[in-house]
């Protein structure tokens, strides 16, 4: 088995016992992404829309650190702090998993890290 961290300056560091992502083998998950500007290190402003494609870009980040891509997202797990904010999530979501998207949980959430409106995670398989 191989197993490795993937970091990369490209997408927020760490703020405690997390990696960005974890490799196995043919395989990559991704920690829980905010909508942090890795260049600032801060929230970006906005609403669910700036904050999606945010978090998406540090996803995608991590993932070609990894040596993978969007395409090859096979779960995503979405936690949004206002629900009735969904089609504005699901706008944004669409342009980044048009062809082929991958299986998806939504949920609901109290409160996120930081304020954040919402945060991703992703599991991605090389074939």
């Amino acid at each position: 088995m191989v197993r490795g961290v993937v970091f990369t300056e490209r997408a927020p560091k760490p703020i405690g016992p997390y990696s960005q992502g974890v490799l196995v083998n043919n395989m990559v998950f991704v920690s829980g992404q905010i909508p942090i500007d890795p260049s600032t290190g801060k929230l970006v402003s906005g609403g669910v829309r700036e904050q999606t494609e945010r978090v998406l870009e540090n996803v995608k980040a991590i993932l070609e650190a990894a040596g993978f891509s969007l395409s090859d997202v096979v779960w995503v797990f979405v936690a949004l702090k206002d629900s009735s904010k969904f089609s504005e999530f699901n706008e944004v979501y669409s342009r980044y998993f048009q062809t082929n998207p991958p299986a998806r949980m939504t949920v609901g959430v109290a409160d996120l890290p930081g304020g954040a409106l919402v945060e991703i995670s992703v599991i991605a398989v090389k074939s």
